[in-house]
């Protein structure tokens, strides 16, 4: 494994825990009722998801290139699985960090109804309190959390198996336009844009399913029309479908990449 791989999977890592790391967030804003603090201050991760992202399309693109040079393209289908492999890891890991997160994230947004700066609530979380809090608010996923997964009760379940088949796609999207440029090295730049393709249904489903029921699940929380073990066990399902979706973006990334093949040579016949 290169160095090269090795600092993609780690970005994707990062991506994927502060990913799910996302859902527990509502959960937070929920119990402390400060919803958008919440958010407000979750931007910070979402600013360094972003940056990560940043830095892995590049990376990516160019070992593409470097590859397709090398006369060996087709052999960046095993460092896309890699990569998927390392989207499952990172979103069990971020799972497992949920209750710990919780914790840590609810005393960050008390700390800054208190201070109203971000700086101070970072500067303290570096500070001998802060640390001492952290080791306090270290915890681990509880049995109930687990059994709560047999129980379908109150459980959407279309809004599940829909979040499990967003998921797959568009974590496979952009994986399996890239790897269509492997198959079909001179119209690789075309392929390249093609990811919303695949990625059309998935974007679809959480704007127009997937977020706005959660959003209204926690709006019924707040009201008292939900139960918050209803809304939590609502969460575990979510964040249990992400890591089904990564797994099962494995089996989707080669025909993505051949649905996006044959969209581009009929674009490639039809301007000729």
């Amino acid at each position: 494994m290169t160095p090269q791989i090795i600092v993609i999977m780690v970005l994707t890592f990062v991506i994927y825990v502060i990913g799910t790391l996302a859902y527990s967030v509502r959960v937070v804003g929920v119990r402390t009722g400060r919803i958008a603090v919440a958010f407000a201050i979750f931007n910070i991760f979402a600013l360094v998801s972003r940056t990560a992202n940043t830095f892995q399309a590049p990376l990516l693109s160019n070992m593409m290139e470097k590859r397709i040079r090398a006369g060996n393209a087709e052999s960046m289908i095993e460092v896309f699985r890699l990569i998927l492999v390392s989207m499952t890891v990172a979103t069990v890991i971020g799972a497992i960090l949920i209750p710990t997160f919780i914790r840590l994230f609810g005393r960050a947004v008390e700390s800054f109804s208190i201070h109203r700066s971000i700086p101070k609530v970072l500067l303290h979380g570096f500070s001998k309190a802060g640390v001492e809090q952290f080791k306090r608010s270290i915890a681990i996923p509880r049995k109930e959390n687990f059994s709560e997964l047999k129980s379908f009760r109150k459980i959407p379940k279309k809004i599940v198996i829909l979040n499990v088949l967003a998921t797959s796609i568009a974590n496979v999207g952009v994986l399996a336009s890239l790897y269509a440029g492997c198959l079909i090295p001179e119209l690789r730049t075309t392929c390249s844009n093609l990811s919303p393709v695949i990625n059309g249904f998935a974007t679809i489903a959480m704007f127009l399913f997937i977020d706005p029921y959660i959003s209204i699940l926690t709006d019924d929380v707040i009201r008292g029309e939900c139960s918050m073990r209803d809304f939590n066990r609502c969460i575990i399902f979510i964040v249990g479908g992400l890591i089904v979706g990564t797994i099962l973006a494995q089996a989707l990334l080669v025909p993505a990449s051949w649905v996006i093949v044959e969209i581009v040579e009929v674009v490639d016949r039809f301007w000729r």
